[in-house]
């Protein structure tokens, strides 16, 4: 088998049947799997999705065992060459395992990734970085890469030596979305069970470049990573997020005491930061586009949301925005992807002119509109009732 794709889930019903509608065109033509490993969900995601995907292998855990040892777990079931480890809110497109298959890059002897941006077409520089030194992350951590975001002194963090579009090594790389051989996997022994979350694809990839040939950047590939689903951004995350750097600062560079210090002032600091961008609320939707020439689907949506809607289909690949909807905080874009290939709503969403906009997607089976719009919190599902039938289950 060539392929095995394991997806950690937890908690993130929705998000998860979106991914796994993605994975499933993406794997079309390949010798390839799908094991979701399940961390003991309370919302109903394995009976849910093993109704619409049934050709997923399940692996339901009895209590959460993180997501280190929910990885290895998965890997250790997986039978492909290559395997891709994937979060439960993440949306490929369909040439993206056929484009990994065939590059040079990642040696196998290395892990590689791809360009990530969010649920708003915005990029997210964490998809690749440098090593975290105590410099590295005190620069990170005090700021400094905001205001010289090209200098490799000051913003080492986020390896500016490598263009968001472009490919090259990068020595840490996000666990969202991580390609390599299974052999390269257990050769560094898989995740490390006691971080048991936030420093583990740091402390993975930093092992992988340390002994490898060099792990690999792919900005000319791409998906979107939502953020915020897996995990909500709230005192928990920021205790556990600190404990699992103290722990990697120790294990490499045996630095914890002047690191405890930097690493609690950093993550308050950073708390601090982003409690004041989720304060910023978003404006109501006044206009929906459809992106499908659907009328069905569009008046389902104007029947459900009491909002007008507009449709809109592509032109020769691309797509043209009316200067009448130029008012993106106050306009939606719903991408029908019954209709649409996730290769194309990607490069629209990416597109600078759409960068900002709030996007959802509009799923086959239930009907249902998905968006994420603040890593700060839980994305939006917003069933969709048909009249004369039943609604759609509920999150």
């Amino acid at each position: 088998m060539q392929l095995s794709v394991v997806i950690l889930n937890y908690n993130v019903r929705p998000f998860l049947a979106l991914c796994l509608y993605s994975v499933q065109r993406a794997l079309q033509g390949i010798d390839g799997e799908i094991i979701v490993v399940d961390n003991a969900s309370t919302d109903g995601s394995v009976a849910y999705n093993k109704k619409h995907f049934p050709a997923v292998i399940w692996i339901e855990n009895e209590e959460n065992e993180g997501f280190p040892k929910g990885n290895n777990i998965g890997v250790s079931a997986a039978k492909g060459e290559w395997i891709c480890i994937l979060n439960p809110d993440t949306v490929v497109p369909e040439n993206i395992f056929k484009d990994l298959l065939v590059q040079e890059q990642p040696a196998r002897s290395a892990i590689g990734s791809v360009r990530l941006f969010d649920g708003r077409g915005r990029f997210l520089p964490e998809c690749k970085r440098g090593v975290p030194t105590p410099w590295v992350a005190l620069t990170k951590m005090l700021g400094f890469h905001r205001f010289f975001p090209h200098s490799t002194f000051w913003n080492a963090y986020y390896a500016p030596h490598i263009a968001p579009e472009s490919n090259g090594k990068a020595p840490i790389l996000v666990g969202a979305l991580m390609w390599m051989t299974k052999e390269w996997y257990q050769e560094l022994h898989g995740f490390d069970e006691a971080c048991f979350m936030y420093a583990d694809d740091i402390d993975l990839s930093y092992r992988s470049d340390q002994l490898g040939s060099g792990n690999y950047y792919l900005g000319s590939l791409q998906a979107i990573h939502f953020k915020g689903e897996s995990t909500i951004k709230d005192h928990t995350y920021r205790a556990r997020f600190e404990e699992a750097m103290r722990y990697f600062y120790h294990k490499h560079f045996k630095s914890a005491g002047l690191m405890s210090a930097v690493i609690t002032l950093g993550s308050r600091l950073f708390s601090l930061f982003k409690q004041q961008q989720s304060a910023n609320v978003l404006t109501d939707i006044a206009h929906y586009i459809l992106v499908s020439d659907d009328m069905d689907k569009m008046q389902l949506i104007e029947s459900n949301l009491k909002k007008k809607c507009s449709t809109i289909k592509p032109e020769s690949g691309k797509i043209v925005i009316s200067q009448s909807f130029s008012r993106p905080h106050q306009t939606a874009l719903v991408w029908d992807v019954e209709t649409l290939a996730f290769s194309d709503i990607l490069t629209f969403m990416y597109q600078e002119n759409l960068a900002g906009w709030r996007h959802y997607f509009l799923l086959p089976f239930d009907h249902f509109l998905l968006g994420s719009h603040d890593s700060q919190s839980r994305g939006d599902y917003i069933p969709l009732v048909q009249k004369g039938k039943n609604s759609p289950d509920t999150q």
